[in-house]
């Protein structure tokens, strides 16, 4: 008897231990997509108001999704239909023919020979009767209101040729710290790691100064394109570190077939850092279409060269822009997003490859 016991016992243990782990799991998901769907909220706000018309942005009976009104054609007018309950507890979609305070008059659209249908009360309860209908026209007024291929023009301008300076400089940077040993090499590389947490709003002046002030640059692409000429310090770092993991075996073997450091450069640290590399690239697109500071310190004064980050602006400025034509242009913003999601295994390729894997 007590062997039985003791049989059960051992038996209930692992149950009770899986059932606790299942539930704790579940509701550490459920915490997850509580936080999730509440950071996203404003999001799908923005998303849901530009797919909407303005007509159903001004009626505050309008449901949460984008919706059309329905109405009805009534001896050459055109009437808007409501949502009307009746005594014998249906609730008819009529169209509303004559509105009053107290009692209010509605034709039947299924039944029109039937004459206009007295109802009492105030009609500004009820509901209008609506029908999903999705309203693109709004990306294509924003589109032709703030003139956007210019903007997209000026904006791929300054990525393309930032992106080339930027992994031109880093990866030539941190292939120097990587592999060759530099007088005070640690010194500077420390220095270089030192400049991440300067804040950016102490170089912003003197960096102005010798913008404006000694190089006429002012109102041109040079101050944003420049800079990346000479490097990043966070994607060195980030380069540097993957540089390290990859075995100087390589090195060596392509050095006894002759290879100098640019041919190992290029043949050798390159393929095998591509994912650093690509993360690098993706990383300074972001920052690029996001930028707004410095494009509106250097760029203000010409709007020919404005690049997309001022769209938002823009939109919000035009005296008759509508809350739907502000949100399009909120949510244009949002591609880079989805250039994320196409490209993010390569962001997780180099997390998951291991320096012993490499090695293999």
């Amino acid at each position: 008897m007590k062997k039985s016991k003791n049989a059960s016992a051992s038996q209930t243990a692992p149950l009770t231990f899986r059932l606790w782990k299942f539930t704790g799991t579940a509701l550490l998901i459920l915490f997850i997509w509580i936080i999730l769907l509440v950071f996203l909220s404003p999001l799908s706000y923005m998303v849901v108001t530009s797919l909407k018309s303005k007509a159903e942005l001004s009626d505050r009976t309008a449901p949460l999704y984008p919706a059309d009104r329905l109405t009805y054609d009534y001896q050459g007018q055109t009437y808007q239909l409501y949502q009307v309950p009746t005594s014998d507890g249906v609730i008819h979609e009529w169209a509303l023919v004559q509105p009053s305070r107290l009692s209010s008059q509605f034709v039947d659209p299924a039944h029109p020979e039937a004459g206009l249908i007295t109802w009492q009360g105030s009609w500004r309860n009820l509901s209008g009767v609506f029908r999903f209908q999705i309203y693109w026209k709004n990306y294509t007024d924003i589109w032709k209101l703030l003139d956007y291929p210019r903007y997209l023009r000026n904006t791929f301008i300054i990525i393309v040729i930032g992106e080339i300076g930027i992994l031109l400089s880093s990866v030539a940077v941190a292939y120097g710290f990587s592999r060759f040993r530099i007088p005070g090499g640690r010194i500077l590389f420390f220095l270089l790691i030192a400049t991440i947490i300067l804040p950016d709003s102490i170089t912003l002046l003197p960096s102005y100064y010798v913008y404006v002030r000694i190089l006429p640059w002012n109102g041109t692409f040079y101050p944003l394109i420049v800079p990346a000429f000479f490097g990043s310090a966070i994607y060195i770092f980030l380069l540097r570190q993957n540089f390290r993991s990859i075995p100087r075996d390589l090195d060596e073997a392509a050095m006894l077939d002759g290879a100098g450091p640019a041919r190992i450069l290029i043949s050798i640290m390159i393929p095998q850092a591509i994912p650093a590399i690509v993360t690098v690239a993706l990383l300074h697109f972001f920052n690029t279409w996001n930028e707004m500071r410095m494009s509106s310190l250097y760029l203000a004064i010409r709007h020919d060269l404005q690049p997309i980050a001022f769209t938002t602006q823009a939109a919000t400025m035009m005296g008759n822009t509508y809350e739907s034509i502000q949100a399009s242009a909120l949510i244009l913003m949002v591609i880079p997003v989805l250039i994320l999601l196409v490209s993010q295994r390569f962001f997780m390729q180099d997390l998951v490859i291991t320096g012993m894997e490499k090695r293999s």
